[in-house]
């Protein structure tokens, strides 16, 4: 019985290191990058994470059908974990409204909603704007917001007003701790096991998004182009450092409020804060937090104030490209600027989820 008893305490000291690793990407970015501010995107996104994970009052209960955690009052609302046969399940918030994690020989499901799936808000109306081989469809060119974020180096100027919607990404996945996500599959030829994973219906909008973040990750780059998808921060983290070294910045577009598509005018201050090799990582659709990540050569960076006319204030990132001759003609910023593949610098502005990086 004491045997069983420790082994029992042994698997729950386990489960609860893993819990508390859920939190510590923080402490891995200080050790590796002690001296880069982390961008308040990034932030943001640890916190939603430390929001599911924090606990009031714990109690920890050992029985015949295994651990079971219960953080809380008892009341719904509160935070349960189980250990049992069927694997480790961390269930929050009230019954069918809440969100549930379950860990077991299914792998990790994140259920959000009474249908149990992923969060998405939106749907993707077309190839990422920011992967340069994909021509845009009539769908995006018509509804995609991303649509006003194109523009040309030359109006990067104080005085410049442009109809903008600043937006993150469709969803708001976090971080999974990088010991976890490397547990899970990420190729397209074990696409039906993933869905199984998240509980995600063949075919459904959220099915495609992520076959299309799949496939975007796997593609090779455009010519010159150095791309990495990364499922954690630590990933992240590492890809970046290996490629740039550890005194490093990391920016993202920060706006005051969310704001809908309105003008927002460039104010004094404009400044260059990248022209050399940089890193940049786009968030993508999917159940957790993944990023494209890609070395760019060929791109100069702007931190560029702005104002709304509702006064919203902005600090927005530009990244305007030099090179655009091995981009897909059709692709989403020529139809927009009436410009050819090669011809002149073209920028965006970053969403607010998006991370440049550069040399500090």
């Amino acid at each position: 019985m004491e045997f069983i008893l420790l082994r029992v305490l042994a698997s729950l000291t386990v489960i609860l290191a893993t819990s508390h690793a859920a939190l510590t990407p923080e402490l891995y970015w200080k050790s590796k990058l002690p001296n880069t501010q982390m961008p308040k995107s990034i932030k943001d996104m640890l916190q939603q994470q430390s929001d599911f994970m924090e606990d009031k009052s714990t109690s920890v209960g050992v029985g015949t059908g295994g651990v079971n955690v219960d953080a809380g009052k008892g009341k719904p609302g509160g935070t349960k974990v189980g250990v049992g046969n069927g694997g480790v399940g961390v269930d929050t918030g009230k019954p069918g409204k809440g969100t549930s994690v379950g860990v077991g020989k299914g792998g990790v499901a994140v259920h959000t909603g009474p249908k149990g799936k992923p969060v998405y808000v939106g749907v993707k109306p077309g190839p990422s704007p920011f992967d340069y081989r994909y021509a845009a469809t009539e769908t995006q060119l018509r509804d995609d917001r991303n649509v006003a974020l194109f523009f040309i180096e030359k109006d990067l100027k104080p005085g410049t007003t442009m109809s903008l919607h600043f937006t993150k990404t469709s969803n708001s996945a976090t971080f999974l701790p990088r010991e976890e996500a490397k547990t899970l599959p990420f190729s397209s030829d074990k696409i039906s096991d993933i869905l199984d994973h998240f509980s995600v219906a063949p075919g459904s909008v959220e099915a495609e998004m992520m076959k299309d973040t799949i496939k975007e990750c796997e593609e090779p780059g455009i010519k010159g182009e150095e791309k990495y998808c990364t499922t954690s921060l630590e990933s992240m983290i590492d890809y970046t450092s290996i490629r740039l070294g550890n005194n490093l910045k990391a920016v993202s577009t920060e706006v005051k409020k969310e704001t809908q598509l309105e003008k927002f005018t460039i104010k004094e201050g404009v400044r260059k804060i990248a022209a050399d090799e940089s890193v940049v990582c786009h968030k993508q659709n999917y159940a957790y937090a993944v990023f494209y990540c890609h070395k760019t050569l060929d791109t100069r960076f702007y931190m560029v104030p702005m104002k709304g006319v509702d006064g919203t204030e902005a600090k927005a990132i530009a990244a305007c490209h030099t090179d655009t001759s091995a981009w897909n003609p059709k692709h989403l910023a020529f139809q927009v600027l009436k410009v050819k593949p090669g011809t002149v610098p073209v920028c965006h502005f970053l969403p607010e989820d998006h991370i440049v990086w550069f040399h500090n």
